[in-house]
């Protein structure tokens, strides 16, 4: 069943190159110049799933990818690509990997994907019309449908999920005060695209996990650069809270075992975080600091 959909999907495309193409035909008819668009995105370990995401993107102008030197065959295949530029460089945090790969980019109008994300026909055909519109927004919000592997996750806190993904390269930066789930900074306004970004978040449970304690990680990394400090209270009420709020306010009781597995495991992801915050903590009382160096040599 899942080839049948991925071919499936595959024709999809297809179709809608040929309407993509009948498009620009009709925009230069018009005497209209065609605004290029760069396709970016950032991978490690992505193989399965980026062949569908650069298949996706390949309306695009460019397609630059920034690869945190995958072991899979995932740079092996973007190397191979004929529309794909693949540059590897090594992985500090989510911000600083986009940003480089921002700085990429030749084109001014940008869509800027993960790796487990597939734009649809519908999206790409919203997209290129935006971006030869007249239109007076400089970036542009994605709504996202989240799949459990091959089935819809509906709730679970995910329904009102969206993100910048399509935006002037020249009106944007990423705040530096974020190293995980990045903030964009626009200058000028923003809209939101109707159709949406299909995010194939959950591939299986080791994987999922992994994604969530590695986030949990940063965002701890994110309290130390902010002073803030582990206690014992939020270690426990800070997870209980996600997974009572997602499970039942936010209605991942509906998602029935789906929903399930993934509130737990984004409350995993808290408490990782405060495990990690503490870690962090001890290991700065650990090293005496500069300044007690300075003063001990005097």
């Amino acid at each position: 069943m899942p080839q049948l959909k991925n071919t499936l999907f595959i024709r999809q495309i297809n179709v809608l190159e040929d309407h993509s193409n009948a498009n620009n035909l009709q925009i230069q008819s018009m005497g209209l110049q065609r605004k290029k668009i760069s396709a970016l995105i950032i991978t490690y370990n992505e193989i399965g799933y980026i062949e569908n995401c650069i298949r996706s993107v390949a309306f695009a102008d460019e397609i630059i990818v920034v690869d945190s030197y995958s072991a899979d065959g995932t740079y092996e295949y973007l190397s191979a690509h004929p529309k794909v530029k693949v540059i590897q460089h090594p992985f500090k945090n989510y911000t600083a990997q986009k940003a480089f790969t921002l700085a990429q980019a030749n084109n001014d109008w940008v869509i800027f994907v993960d790796a487990d994300e597939v734009v649809t026909p519908m999206l790409r055909q919203e997209i290129v019309d935006t971006v030869n519109g007249q239109k007076k927004h400089v970036a542009y919000w994605f709504r996202r449908k989240f799949m459990f592997q091959q089935k819809i996750l509906r709730f679970s806190g995910w329904q009102t999920d969206k993100n910048y993904r399509l935006f002037r390269k020249s009106k944007v930066s990423f705040s530096e005060k974020r190293i995980v789930h990045e903030t964009l900074i626009v200058d000028g306004s923003s809209g939101v695209l109707t159709p949406k970004l299909t995010h194939f978040c959950y591939r299986n449970y080791d994987n999922y996990k992994g994604k969530m304690l590695c986030y949990g990680r940063l965002k701890a990394k994110e309290a130390i650069l902010k002073n803030k400090r582990f206690s014992y209270a939020l270690l426990l009420a800070k997870p209980a809270f996600r997974f009572l709020y997602n499970y039942f306010i936010r209605l991942g009781i509906l998602d029935g075992a789906k929903g399930i597995t993934v509130c737990y495991l984004n409350a995993l992801g808290d408490w990782e975080r405060f495990l990690e915050l503490k870690r962090l903590e001890q290991d700065q009382q650990r090293v005496p600091k500069l300044e007690t160096f300075a003063q001990r040599s005097n």
